[in-house]
């Protein structure tokens, strides 16, 4: 009888794009990470080149893997770019999945940053939604699991023209101040509700830590780690 081939369980490279940072973290198949969190900030001018110049940079320093995930903050549809508001505008129509596996020699999946925390909290239960105040304001919404891809919310207009992006994102908190801004992410988390009639609300990003009003039952903050470890979860999912 022949010997069966024990196949290895891929690691994923996952990465994390932000306006403010790059992050990488490898993983293995069950999403546990088999490397620290490595960060370094995002560069100026923050082009497609300059920005796959520092990946490149920030891969050296992690063993070899079989796959890449890479969480965007923009829409994203089929590995293509479409929006890029807190990077540069060359990103828009930028194939950055065709670009990554061209570079790497490995299969590659892209989704909006948002999306891809999701992946790690949700419960495939119902209607889902995940909200990442950092930067920006991120947003992505799930039916039984399934992502909905191109919601983009932040860029969405709210109050007299302006956007929800620029009341809860990073210039928001910066000009309104913690306790004014608190007021508004509690009336946008409501607002929400009202539009999307989610069954559950995940709030994520470096700025979630800021939020003092008292969150109902189905709304849970989650680490901001997420970002890398929904990475490997973007592989068991159709979208």
């Amino acid at each position: 009888m022949p010997t069966k081939i024990k196949r290895k369980a891929p690691d994923t490279l996952c990465i994390d794009v932000g306006g403010t940072g790059l992050k990488i973290m490898l993983l293995d198949s069950n999403g546990k990470p088999l490397t620290e969190r490595l960060r370094t900030p995002t560069p100026k001018n923050p082009t497609p080149d300059k920005v796959l110049a520092t990946l490149e940079l920030l891969k050296k320093k992690v063993p070899s893997f079989d796959r890449v995930s890479v969480g965007f903050p923009g829409v994203v549809k089929r590995g293509t770019i479409f929006t890029a508001v807190n990077l540069h505008p060359k990103w828009v129509g930028f194939n950055l999945q065709g670009e990554l596996e061209k570079r790497w020699k490995k299969p590659a999946r892209i989704a909006n940053d948002a999306a891809v925390q999701g992946f790690a909290a949700i419960r495939g239960k119902g209607v889902e939604m995940i909200l990442t105040l950092g930067t920006g304001l991120g947003s992505a919404i799930y039916t039984e699991g399934h992502l909905c891809p191109g919601l983009e919310l932040g860029h969405h207009p709210w109050i007299k023209d302006k956007t929800y992006e620029d009341f809860l994102g990073k210039r928001g908190f910066k000009k309104y101040g913690k306790k004014h801004w608190n007021k508004l992410v509690e009336k946008a988390v409501a607002q929400t509700v009202a539009t999307f009639n989610w069954d559950h609300l995940y709030i994520g990003g470096g700025n979630a830590k800021e939020i003092t009003f008292k969150l109902a039952e189905n709304v849970t903050v989650i680490s901001n780690e997420d970002g890398l470890l929904g990475g490997a979860a973007l592989w068991q999912h159709d979208f």
